[in-house]
Formats: C-alpha cells, sequence, structure tokens
C-alpha cells in the first residue's frame, strides 16, 4: 500500500517547526485538539510542529496475515504528550506482522518510542476508550472529553495540563493545596464544568455585569 505523507502546518508562521511523523501501519488522529488529515477519509503520517509540548493521538492501522490471509488489524487511538525540539522525530513500533502478534502486543504495556537523529525515547502513553457503537468515529470529541476529565485545555496551540499547574500536593504530608492564580484557577473550574453548567455560569456572569 502506497503511503501519501502530508505536511500539516498547524501553526502557521511557527519557529523552529520540525516535522513529526509515524511509522509503517501507524495513523496520526489529533494534534493539540485537531484532527490531522492527508486527504478526505485518509489521515496524515506527518505533521509539522514548533518546539515544546504537544498533544499528540496515533493508533496502529495496518494490514497483518491471519493464517495465509491478510486483514486490516485497527487498535484503539493512543494519546501522547511529544516534546519537539528543532530536530524532526518519528512514532515507532516494534514491526508486527501476524494478528495474533498485534493483538499480543497490546493486550500488554505497549511501548511506543520516539525516534530523533540523536536518540530515541519511550513515550507514556493513555489508551482512550470510548463507549458504545461509534465509540470512536469522532476522535477529536474523545480526545476533548479526556481533556475535560482530566482538566487540560489547549491554549495558544499547546497543551496545559491546568491541574497540575493550580493543584500541588506536599511528598512529605500528602496535603493538597490549591495555587495559582484567579484565572488559572477559573480555566481548570470551566474546563470540568457540563454544558448546563457553563451555561448557568454565563447567565451569572450577565447577570453580575462582568463584561
Amino acid at each position: 500500500m502506497k503511503k501519501i505523507l502530508l505536511l500539516v502546518a498547524l501553526f502557521s508562521g511557527a519557529v523552529n517547526a520540525a516535522t513529526l511523523s509515524v511509522g509503517n501501519n501507524l495513523e496520526l488522529l489529533v494534534v493539540d485538539g485537531k484532527e490531522v488529515k492527508s486527504g478526505r477519509f485518509s489521515h496524515a503520517e506527518s505533521v509539522e510542529l514548533s518546539e515544546g509540548k504537544h498533544q499528540v493521538v496515533v493508533r496502529f492501522d495496518g494490514e497483518v496475515k491471519r493464517g495465509s490471509k491478510k486483514v486490516i488489524y485497527t487498535t484503539r487511538p493512543y494519546l501522547f504528550d511529544v516534546n519537539m525540539t528543532s530536530q524532526d522525530a518519528e512514532i515507532t513500533l516494534p514491526r508486527l506482522t501476524s494478528e495474533s502478534q498485534a493483538k499480543a502486543y497490546f493486550a500488554r504495556d505497549p511501548q511506543w518510542t520516539l525516534e530523533t537523529a540523536t536518540g530515541a525515547t519511550t513515550l507514556s502513553a493513555v489508551e482512550l476508550i470510548g463507549d458504545g457503537l461509534g465509540a470512536y468515529s469522532d476522535i477529536p470529541a474523545l480526545v476533548a472529553e479526556y481533556n475535560k476529565e482530566n482538566g487540560i485545555i489547549i491554549e495558544n496551540g499547546k497543551p496545559v495540563d491546568l491541574q497540575k499547574t493550580v493543584v500541588e500536593v506536599d511528598d512529605k504530608t500528602g496535603k493538597v493545596q490549591i495555587t495559582g492564580d484567579a484565572l488559572t484557577q477559573l480555566k481548570l473550574w470551566y474546563s470540568k464544568a457540563s454544558q448546563e453548567e457553563k451555561k448557568t455560569f454565563k447567565i451569572w456572569m450577565a447577570e453580575h455585569d462582568f463584561s
């Protein structure tokens, strides 16, 4: 199967941008909350990103052997935080040739690797699990729900973990302390609110003339 590579500039005019690509039988699904595609039906295999942390969602979707036949094996999406430098980087997996091999590999804790010209690092992955039929038909929505539940927002094209920013835990006593400025704390609680709660909050703001 011939692969089509696409460079998607998510950040126009980005300085010191580098290319993040994925290995054989891998698809880039979502980068920093936005779906990336190389065409109407094909997901991209590379994207141009600025230096710094980016939230990247990838899945295995490739042809493997089932006995003498060839079948398509597709995993759930996996989410990573990738720290990009000025070097091009590639997300890779070991070569998986049979369906039984692929199932066994992903049944364990699959090891995803970020490779650059100067070396390789293991990525910490989160497997995104949806509910019901069509749970993976809208991956950006699945990512948005994960971010909401975990207090993460995409701000200026970069993921920001608000919980790490405003919640501080003392290693010795285990005491939890809310830190950070008021604006950051507001962003955290707003990101966790339901649509109905956000609507009620906006009405409350309007009634109190917070414009």
